[in-house]
């Protein structure tokens, strides 16, 4: 699975909510993408388009143009039948700082993350 999107939304830490980490993302086609984890929890929630699914495995990539998340072949109901999902960044404003800080968050002790920064 595909799509496109001019800024990826992250917050590391989130105090208001738990400390919970949360990565979220509109396509340019109204898509929307949302991953989180609070810190005490052993699994990953990942939700598209109001279709949640709780996930541990996961593996993913950053770079300056794209964000990739690969699940378990038996995980690939999450993103509608793909093993994958690969975020094309289309424009400068994301703060990747922010994003790999995030990530690193969601995925300590239940998946691996890849920098490509």
């Amino acid at each position: 699975m595909q799509f496109k999107t001019a800024l990826l939304f992250a917050t590391p830490c989130d105090d208001e909510e738990d400390n919970m980490a949360t990565l979220c993302c509109h396509s340019d086609k109204g898509q929307m993408f949302l991953m989180t984890r609070y810190p005490d929890e052993d699994t990953v929630d990942i939700t598209m388009d109001d279709e949640p699914s709780t996930l541990d495995g996961l593996k993913v990539s950053l770079s300056v143009k794209r964000l990739l998340i690969e699940v378990a072949p038996g995980d690939a109901d999450a993103f509608k039948g793909d093993d994958h999902l690969e975020i094309t960044l289309t424009s400068d404003g994301t703060d990747l700082a922010e994003v790999e800080e995030t990530l690193q968050n969601i995925l300590k002790g239940t998946g691996t993350y890849i920098s490509e920064l």
